[in-house]
């Protein structure tokens, strides 16, 4: 036999070539993509001054006693378009405005804070936004920030909600 009839084809029509050649290119695409993932998504979660972020946590604990105090606790119901809450508690007045705070764990660009405006008698309402479903950390609190109430919500949701002062409070927001 001589060596022609061995090669009889060209290299490129073998298949262990392009094997080893498809090992390191598709390293060179996932690092591509790597780089791509990087230099595109923002890196939301780090804080820039630990110290006045650790301060900040006595004012925050100060607002979750307040509302405690006032043994105060709100329910949000999903009414078509808009977002209904009622706010009951110990409270003299209840404030014109609230401010509702739905925080993405992973994504501070989904991050959102609702206006509650007072319709009358504990009664809050705003317009309900599309939100992806998925969890949201909430923080529910007055304008003049004196108290705060805050759990976790799961969307999408269609049955009541409650958040409570209760630490350890979960809320979910059932689907349909």
């Amino acid at each position: 036999m001589t060596n022609s009839a061995l090669h009889s084809r060209p290299w490129y029509r073998e298949p262990w070539p392009w094997f080893l050649i498809s090992l390191p290119a598709t390293a060179v695409i996932a690092g591509i993509a790597t780089v791509w993932i990087a230099a595109t998504s923002a890196d939301g979660l780090v804080v820039g001054d630990y110290y006045k972020a650790g301060l900040a946590i006595n004012q925050t604990l100060a607002r979750d006693d307040a509302a405690r105090a006032l043994a105060l606790t709100a329910t949000l119901k999903n009414e078509g378009s808009a977002l209904t809450l009622t706010l009951g508690g110990r409270l003299q007045a209840y404030p014109e405005q609230l401010a509702l705070t739905l925080a993405h764990p992973t994504r501070q660009g989904r991050d959102q804070t609702l206006a509650l405006d007072h319709v009358g008698d504990g009664q809050y309402r705003a317009p309900l936004p599309a939100l992806p479903a998925g969890k949201w950390h909430t923080q529910l609190a007055d304008t003049a920030s004196t108290w705060r109430l805050s759990g976790v919500l799961y969307t999408p949701f269609s049955q009541p909600v409650v958040l409570t002062t209760d630490a350890e409070s979960t809320v979910q927001l059932q689907g349909d």
